[in-house]
């Protein structure tokens, strides 16, 4: 029996699997004046999953470029790119990479480096595997995958301290999403 049919993974296969951006995304949500939860995401983002025999020493590398930041407002995507949030023009990219992944119940989790204004903190990110199979329409294979992490942004020098009234603009604590379809490489011949 291998590893992968002992966590019940139906259709696993090991290999290295590309992040297909136009079918993925990288989001957060934040509360607002602390009345309500803004949302934004990241249009430009890459990375891989090398999935290994044993689907617990499974590895992920991605980058997200920081300026493509949207909340579908452009003053406020403007003031995150500025030194008061991500500071875009020192530190371009926001990066996640674990190796590894624990059990938990039906859910994985990875507890990967998220490095975010040169502060490399480990963060524990809840996963999901949504289903692997065959790609009709474009061939090969294809995998799905959620996420959840919560960080609190003063850990890494986002530190922007707003007050409007005496109410904090935004929240310290974060919620990660991530939606993941990636396609598994072809072997090279």
């Amino acid at each position: 029996m291998s590893s992968a049919t002992a966590l019940n993974i139906p259709g696993y296969a090991a290999g290295t699997w590309d992040i297909d951006p136009a079918h993925s995304e990288v989001g957060f949500v934040v509360r607002h004046l602390v009345v309500t939860k803004v949302r934004g995401r990241f249009a430009s983002f890459s990375g891989t999953i090398v999935t290994a025999e044993n689907p617990l020493e499974s590895s992920v590398d991605i980058s997200v470029d920081l300026s493509s930041i949207t909340t579908h407002q452009e003053q406020r995507d403007g003031h995150l790119r500025s030194a008061d949030f991500f500071e875009v023009e020192k530190y371009p990219t926001m990066t996640y990479k674990a190796s590894g992944a624990r059990q938990d119940g039906d859910k994985f989790v990875l507890d990967g480096e998220l490095t975010l204004k040169d502060v490399t903190k480990v963060v524990p990110l809840t996963f999901e595997v949504n289903g692997i199979g065959e790609n009709p329409l474009a061939g090969g294979t294809v995998a799905g995958f959620s996420g959840t992490a919560s960080i609190n942004r003063k850990d890494f020098n986002v530190n922007f301290e707003g007050v409007q009234n005496g109410i904090a603009i935004v929240s310290d604590k974060i919620e990660i999403h991530i939606e993941v379809e990636a396609n598994l490489r072809k072997p090279e011949a």
